[in-house]
């Protein structure tokens, strides 16, 4: 299964499924990668401010961003993270990784890493990664 069937299987990314069908992102990130995305699941979504998502959900390029801030080009798996200090987002911003005691992503703890997927790798994080 590729990314994209992955995380609708899994059952605990529905928000980030919805945001990424609303993005249009659908079929880049079942392509042909690869891909490693940092997922925030359903739990890291509800640590948002109320009505956040909802609001997203309206601005597509604004969305677009935050979710191109998850994913890198190629498939990094959680044991290539450990020192490595930062890596560049398909959106163009860096993510600031620190694999010292566990991986975390920015402010974010990979709470499960290594979801392997036809075209990348998925990590689950447990709150939503926001671009500077």
């Amino acid at each position: 299964m590729n990314i994209v069937e992955t995380a609708i299987h899994a059952g605990n990314f529905t928000k980030l499924v919805a945001a990424v069908q609303a993005a249009g992102l659908v079929d880049t990130l079942s392509g042909e990668g690869p891909f490693t995305v940092f997922a925030p699941s359903d739990e890291a979504f509800a640590k948002l401010p109320e009505g956040t998502l909802d609001s997203l959900l309206q601005d597509v390029e604004k969305l677009k961003g935050i979710l191109t801030y998850h994913v890198l080009t190629g498939k990094v798996i959680s044991s290539n993270l450990s020192g490595v200090s930062n890596a560049a987002t398909v959106n163009g911003q860096e993510v600031t990784i620190d694999a010292t005691n566990g991986v975390r992503v920015n402010d974010s703890n990979v709470v499960s890493a290594d979801i392997d997927c036809s075209n990348g790798v998925i990590h689950v994080i447990d709150t939503v990664l926001l671009p500077q």
